[in-house]
């Protein structure tokens, strides 16, 4: 055997290493490949865990440092709040308010129920939750990020802490103090103090801060005898104090209802009330309002009506109002406004007999007064005196506005080119069919047939003459020709609220069986007024805070909703119903003048609606009980058979206007009519009754309900030359006497037509006939659409 070493055979799976150095250890591990690509973006799970506890430590040693800094400070003591100043155009004050109404109470001088009921209303946990509620605040603002509308998501131990503590501010500097005063302040205090002092700084509405004065101001009664009907209706005053106040803003009473509702079902819920008690409970309506003399007369309306407007249009917040200190200079002018109230205890509350005609109690007014080429207004009447009737009538949308609304429809007719089921463009000189009752021809719905006043047949008459006599015949007609729908589209254009009660297209939408304000009227006459051009009416000037700082207005935006030649040639036949028509009572004005009357159903209120080329005002007389506070008719009021537009109505707008406008030069309208304005065109021999251009087949469309006609003037045959009052194309030149109208029947003796016979309105989408629910209507139905009754 060889002493030689021997070849080896390497082993498959290794090979010889090198010589290690000397100090060096075991072999290197192979480095981990780079990342490349999109795998470069995504964190490490070490990175991820490292940021994650960074920023848990992060937010735990930030809520410490705050928790730590943000002390509880002492209360804004409302001891030092200001009164506000409300100023006319001129500057001369128009009223002061500002004062504390609040009766701070112990928890135990406020009864369970209204506790219970609040609590169901705002914080159903309160007693059981802590002081925040982070799932409803991300909640609250995930709904208000979305557009769901801005949304609270706080506890009531935050929203104490707001009142208390903070002022009402939307920032997220107040959000943070708030978050941790409600902490400490909940470690501090026990719950039932936190709910006291709640119930004692919210605001009621009415200048009611803390429940014992909202029980007083709502109630007339102590907060310990508060039932859970009231209770609960206070509790949903939290949620939008002013608007839910059901007497101030009868329109919004179905919302308020809903919202007490909602607690009366939470307080069953929690078992704070049984079903038993609840299946009893009646909704509580509040009394009217009782206030310093320092509101009186048209102040108090005013103020509330400007504060209204202020909150609605994010200019003010109403905490922030009520907190004082700003100087309001509103458009209101006082000259305007005296001759305003001037007119009406003239022309209508002079005339009033209370002891002798109980129907005579039931009269209201209510009116507004608009610059139609500044969108300002100027002047208002809202009733008697603030203190003794709170309703504000000048901007309620509870009651019919009639033949009123009769204007709109031949605006829509000329803006939209429309014409008649056998082809005729819609012109003034238009011939229609004014036959009472006469089915209206190419409706897709049941059959329609409204009735004239007292049933009266017209036979074939010009658009301006129907205009001139208010004939239903020919309005529902007309409607339908130019399509229900563009007929509501072109009043909301003109100024009406989308949201108008009983404004849906049917072929009543004609006969004025929609509910708008005064104020609503004023703004799309104004727009006729203004050739076509719309712009927002506004109540304010300028608002200063503490004296210095001056609050940001929303500026003014006009735009032509019509054509200039379809509110023109709307101005054109309106001027004849002032010349010719139901409202000559109008001519006392002593200026050119154009408008039209109104009737609602069964007399419940009377209109007249005009303007001359300086000034668009409304005037209605309304019927309401004032102890029920339901529509009544005004058969007799005044000692009149009836009281319709172109009596009461159209004298009160005759003299103000012409107080309102004294010493300024009189002007012409200048107007541009529509081509052809003034020819006369008969209908064509084979006209035909398939639906024309205006409406679609289909199915009825809801809120159908029917009117009666307006002013029953004299009858006769129409003259065919179309009653423009106006050559086409050209401006009015002259203006009628300033010494009073030709004929200007009013209020007086036995005269029972006052100026022209009664219009009629229409009965509400019930069928009940008042709009006002009163079920005092013998309205029947025809073909499933609701007739007029006859006059009794």
């Amino acid at each position: 055997m060889s002493d030689e070493p021997q070849p080896q055979q390497p082993n498959q799976g290794w090979a010889p290493r090198e010589p290690q150095a000397a100090g060096e250890g075991k072999t290197k591990k192979p480095k981990r490949p780079r990342r490349t690509g999109w795998r470069r973006l995504i964190p490490t799970w070490r990175i991820a865990l490292s940021t994650c506890v960074i920023g848990v430590l992060l937010l735990i040693g930030g809520f410490f440092l705050g928790y730590h800094l943000v002390q509880i400070p002492a209360a804004n003591a409302l001891a030092t709040k200001q009164s506000n100043v409300y100023l006319y155009a001129d500057g001369s004050v128009l009223a002061r308010d500002g004062e504390v109404n609040r009766e701070s109470v112990g928890l135990a001088r406020i009864s369970e129920d209204a506790q219970h009921a609040v609590l169901a209303a705002e914080d159903r946990d309160f007693y059981t939750e802590s002081a925040i509620d982070p799932m409803a605040m991300v909640r609250a603002g995930w709904n208000t990020a979305t557009g769901q509308g801005k949304q609270s998501g706080s506890t009531i131990t935050q929203q104490y802490v707001k009142n208390y503590y903070l002022a009402q501010e939307q920032t997220v500097t107040r959000k943070v103090k708030e978050f941790f005063i409600s902490i400490k302040l909940d470690r501090e205090k026990s719950k039932n103090d936190i709910l006291e002092g709640y119930l004692n700084t919210s605001f009621f509405g009415r200048g009611a801060y803390g429940i014992q004065a909202a029980a007083q101001a709502y109630y007339g009664i102590d907060a310990k005898d508060l039932t859970p009907a009231q209770g609960a209706y206070l509790a949903s005053l939290l949620n939008a104090p002013s608007q839910y106040d059901v007497v101030a803003h009868p329109e919004n009473k179905p919302a308020v209802e809903a919202r007490w509702n909602y607690v009366l079902d939470g307080m069953v819920d929690k078992g704070w009330l049984t079903a038993a008690e609840r299946a009893g409970t009646k909704f509580p309506t509040p009394k009217e309002t009782t206030v310093s003399t320092s509101m009186s007369g048209q102040r108090g309306y005013l103020v509330n009506i400007i504060k209204d407007y202020l909150a609605k249009n994010d200019i003010v917040a109403e905490e922030e109002l009520d907190r004082g200190g700003y100087r309001i200079t509103t458009t209101l002018h006082k000259d305007k406004q005296d001759a305003f109230v001037k007119a009406v205890d003239d022309k209508l509350m002079s005339r009033l007999d209370q002891k002798d005609r109980k129907v005579d109690t039931y009269v209201r007014a209510g009116g507004a007064s608009v610059d139609p080429k500044t969108g300002k207004v100027v002047a208002m009447y809202n009733g008697i005196d603030y203190v003794k009737q709170y309703t504000p009538n000048a901007v309620r949308r509870d009651f019919q506005v009639g033949s009123t609304f009769k204007p709109f429809v031949f605006a829509s007719a000329v803006a939209n080119g429309s014409r008649t089921q056998d082809g005729r463009l819609i012109r003034p000189g238009t011939i229609y069919d004014g036959t009472s009752e006469r089915p209206v021809e190419g409706w897709s719905g049941s059959r329609y047939a409204p009735e004239n006043e007292d049933h009266h047949d017209y036979g074939d008459v010009t658009v301006s003459e129907a205009t001139d006599k208010s004939i239903n015949a020919v309005y529902a007609q007309m409607a339908v020709d130019v399509g229900s729908d563009k007929v509501k589209q072109t009043a909301i254009d003109l100024g009406l609220s989308p949201d108008t009660p009983e404004l849906v297209p049917s072929p009543s939408i004609a006969l004025g069986v929609a509910h708008a304000s005064p104020l609503d009227m004023a703004e799309a006459y104004a727009t006729l007024a203004n050739h076509g051009r719309h712009g927002t009416y506004t109540f304010v000037e300028k608002v200063l805070k503490d004296g210095k700082h001056e609050v940001e207005l929303p500026g003014r935006h006009e735009e032509q909703v019509v054509s200039r030649e379809a509110a023109d040639t709307t101005t054109s036949v309106l001027r004849s119903v002032v010349q010719n028509g139901t409202a000559t009572a109008a001519q006392t004005a002593g200026r050119p003048a154009a408008g039209k009357t109104g009737t609602a159903e069964e007399d419940k209120a009377a209109w007249f609606a005009g303007y001359t080329p300086e000034l668009a005002t409304v005037v209605a007389v309304m019927g309401q009980d004032p102890v029920t506070a339901a529509h009544k008719p005004l058969y007799g009021a005044m000692g009149l058979e009836r009281i319709n537009g172109g009596g009461a109505p159209a004298e009160i707008w005759g003299q103000y206007t012409r107080n309102a406008l004294k010493g300024e030069p009189v002007t012409a309208f200048d107007l541009q009519l529509q081509a052809g304005a003034n020819i006369t065109e008969s209908p064509s021999a084979g006209s035909s009754d398939e639906p024309g251009p205006g409406e679609k087949s289909g199915s009825e469309q809801p809120g159908d309900t029917s009117t009666r006609d307006d002013e029953d003037s004299d009858t006769g045959t129409p003259d065919r030359t179309g009653g423009g009052s106006t050559p086409p194309g050209g401006s009015e030149t002259g203006a009628p006497p300033t010494d009073g109208p030709t004929t200007a029947p009013g209020p007086s003796g036995d005269d029972s037509s006052n100026g022209g016979t009664t219009e009629g309105g229409g009965g509400d989408s019930t069928g009940a006939g008042g709009g006002d629910g009163d079920g005092d209507s013998d309205t029947g139905v025809i073909g499933g659409l609701p007739t007029p009754p006859r006059r009794q």
